[in-house]
């Protein structure tokens, strides 16, 4: 009840004037009880951001269950990823940004290993792609729906636009490394304008000289 009376008063007057004192007011709470829970605002904040990064990732937890495809993998938890931001991300911006929480990491990095590996696993299987491969192209991917968060919170796009902006960018990714050694390996085929186009232009050259 506390920290989510502190998250309203950070969604709608900021942390300029923000203090365990207004935040219990706020909640109706003793001074004395607050104290007993927090032993400063610093402590009261980060477990703040601590708990919008959980719900954040059981949220993408519950969309990644009962999927049959890969795509509906990608889109269902970048979407639950989006809109959370549309909803909190001011929140969270706010919190990373006051003195002594700035710096934090992102939401995507909370309980980063367990969620890398298990989209490792579904990717290597999936796509018949090594797991060493698999986990880096996971790792790099997980920052886009970070990306993806930030510039939908300052720029006011459509979310729905930039929820397929991303998920083409992860699929894209996945396909591109699995491709990748046969892609840079096919010799080029050119087609027969580009042949004759270039058969006249050293005609031409001959012909100058």
């Amino acid at each position: 009840m506390i920290l989510d009376s502190a998250a309203e008063l950070i969604a709608e007057k900021g942390t300029a004037e923000l203090s365990l004192e207004s935040i219990g007011q706020h909640a109706e709470v003793s001074k004395t009880l607050m104290y007993r829970y927090f032993g400063s605002l610093i402590e009261l904040l980060r477990d703040l951001l601590d708990q919008e990064f959980k719900h954040l990732r059981d949220t993408q937890l519950q969309a990644s269950k009962g999927v049959e495809t890969y795509e509906e993998l990608v889109r269902n938890v970048t979407k639950a990823y989006l809109r959370y931001i549309e909803d909190r991300g001011l929140i969270i911006e706010r919190l990373q940004a006051y003195p002594n929480i700035a710096g934090a990491q992102d939401p995507t990095h909370f309980r980063r290993e367990p969620a890398v590996q298990y989209f490792a696993e579904l990717t290597s299987e999936t796509f018949g792609i090594s797991m060493e491969i698999a986990t880096a192209s996971t790792e790099i991917s997980f920052g886009l729906p970070a990306a993806a968060g930030q510039y939908l919170i300052k720029s006011g796009a459509d979310r729905q636009t930039v929820e397929d902006i991303t998920v083409a960018m992860i699929l894209g990714g996945v396909i591109g490394v699995k491709y990748d050694a046969l892609g840079a390996k096919q010799k080029l085929k050119w087609p027969s304008s580009a042949k004759s186009q270039s058969s006249e232009g050293k005609k031409k050259g001959r012909k100058d000289s």
